[in-house]
């Protein structure tokens, strides 16, 4: 005997699937820009515990990519707020300041490698999570 589900249960379903994938990216973002923020304070504090790279083509000063990581980290932290309330506001910011963070870690590889490519992992599942979830899922 065959069982089938009824649409009313199978929308339920995804809605739960897209509702638990953008908590998903919440959290993830949440995460993703605490860890920036401390890595800020950390480029503002301490300049010694990130690597010299005297030949790097993107070169900053330490403290000025400390103040640059502070600020794209509290952002994330506001904007994930946003997204547990599943406002469509914060989903669009939040895969902006995602696809930002991703190009400033990147940029930071020399000075703070094993960070860097954790936080770039860390917001390309955010946005992999908010980019998933049709729009129509959320509200069903």
């Amino acid at each position: 005997m065959a069982t089938t589900t009824s649409p009313h249960h199978r929308s339920a379903g995804v809605t739960a699937a897209a509702s638990g994938l953008t908590i998903f990216a919440a959290v993830m973002l949440f995460i993703s820009g605490v860890l920036d923020l401390f890595r800020g304070i950390m480029g503002i504090a301490e300049n010694e515990v990130f690597l010299n790279t005297p030949n790097y083509v993107f070169k900053f000063d330490l403290t000025s990519w400390g103040w640059i990581h502070l600020a794209f980290g509290a952002v994330a932290v506001v904007v994930s707020l946003g997204l547990f309330t599943a406002a469509t506001w914060a989903r669009v910011l939040a895969i902006g300041i995602a696809a930002l963070l991703i190009i400033v870690n990147f940029l930071t590889i020399p000075y703070y490698p094993v960070w860097s490519i954790t936080l770039i992992a860390l917001y390309g599942a955010t946005i992999w999570a908010l980019c998933v979830v049709r729009r129509d899922t959320l509200n069903a």
